[in-house]
């Protein structure tokens, strides 16, 4: 199997109504607790958006905070808590920035390539 078709079967497979069933929480409730974070854009990854998930994984969340948000160790645990709350699962909560800049080129693309915003400021 090549790269390129092992990339096609991660593509996302899913729709709205299915990202809201999956995260137990509606986007409209998403965007609500984003405006009040300053976070700018909220986006999923991994295998909430493919048919391999399960009632055992987690949600990967990818997130680009407002410029002049002042954002520190306790701002990231305190969000974290929060949105393992909203959508009673663990959650993994990445820096958008850090993977645009990582030098793990194959994760880079990972990660940006299948990413669905499900919050963007505008």
């Amino acid at each position: 199997m090549t790269m390129n078709e092992i990339m096609s079967t991660l593509k996302p497979v899913i729709n709205s109504q299915m990202i809201e069933q999956r995260l137990g929480i509606s986007l409209e409730e998403l965007a609500k607790f984003c405006q009040g974070r300053k976070i700018t854009e909220l986006a999923l990854f991994g295998s909430v958006l493919r048919e391999d998930f399960n009632a055992e994984s987690d949600i990967d969340f990818l997130v680009t905070f407002s410029p002049e948000a002042k954002i520190g160790l306790v701002e990231i645990d305190e969000i974290e808590e929060e949105l393992k709350r909203m959508v009673k699962r663990e959650i993994d909560l990445i820096f958008k920035h850090s993977i645009e800049i990582s030098h793990n080129w194959i994760r880079r693309r990972n990660i940006l390539g299948t990413a669905e915003v499900i919050y963007g400021e505008r």
